[in-house]
């Protein structure tokens, strides 16, 4: 049974939140920061690249290299129906069965553009018959201290090219030239098929035990389910540090 610690994200306060937040293994979607927080459960971990120590492998340098004709633009967080059209694709293909599978055009709209933070939609193109053709797009955080990739969707027809590794390669490099220390991921699931692709870049932390960590290897991980993996969510909440560095006591 699925269970997570949320607040809302609002009012004047809202970047000093999600930044602070972020770095305690949150995540956001629309005006909501959440925490995976089962009874049962440690088996989500939220992940992150450290920039500074990040070196491809051969097999991303031969994806980048793939993607050469690929172009980036950001733009504001504005949702489009070129951008649906896409994302329909993408869950058709890879996540038809999944919690997002019925979002309809107006659902989608609204996990673009409700955002109360500094955010960017980070289109990639290509250019045929000179026609702009959408390939992938990201919806991104600026933090303080990285990029908080949100969420990401591609193309599922150039399986061969592989954009959502060429979209985390690119956001890294976003955030070298920006002098970010950071590229948040998202949750990784040990075992996890759909999940396993963000072992795979060099220099990843997991959020674990209050304190982010180098990941290791990801065989040295399993999905903890003993009833006393998680600590209650009174617990849980006075262990939160707010922007002012008070508990929440």
């Amino acid at each position: 049974m699925e269970r997570k610690l949320f607040t809302a994200l609002q009012g004047d306060f809202s970047e000093k939140l999600n930044n602070s937040l972020s770095k305690q293994g949150f995540r956001r979607s629309q005006n909501v920061l959440y925490r995976p927080s089962c009874a049962e459960c440690s088996a989500c971990y939220s992940a992150r690249i450290r920039v500074a120590d990040f070196e491809p492998s051969r097999s991303q340098k031969r994806t980048f290299r793939r993607n050469r004709d690929v172009n980036r633009e950001a733009t504001s967080p504005w949702a489009t129906e070129e951008q649906y059209a896409l994302f329909r694709s993408y869950l058709d293909s890879r996540h038809a069965d999944g919690g997002m599978a019925d979002m309809d055009i107006f659902e989608f709209a609204a996990m673009i553009e409700e955002t109360p933070i500094r955010s960017r939609v980070i289109e990639y193109y290509t250019h045929e018959a000179r026609e702009k053709t959408l390939r992938a797009v990201c919806l991104t955080d600026v933090l303080d201290d990285g990029l908080s990739m949100v969420y990401s969707f591609y193309d599922p027809d150039l399986a061969a090219a592989s954009l959502g590794t060429y979209v985390i390669l690119d956001h890294v490099a976003i955030a070298r030239e920006a002098r970010l220390p950071y590229v948040y991921l998202g949750y990784w699931v040990p075992g996890s098929a759909k999940m396993g692709y963000k072992a795979n870049f060099a220099a990843v932390e997991v959020y674990s035990g209050g304190e982010w960590r180098e990941m290791g290897d990801p065989e040295d991980y399993s999905a903890d389910t003993h009833p006393l993996s998680t600590d209650p969510i009174a617990e849980q909440v006075a262990q939160i540090t707010l922007p002012d560095t008070r508990p929440t006591r």
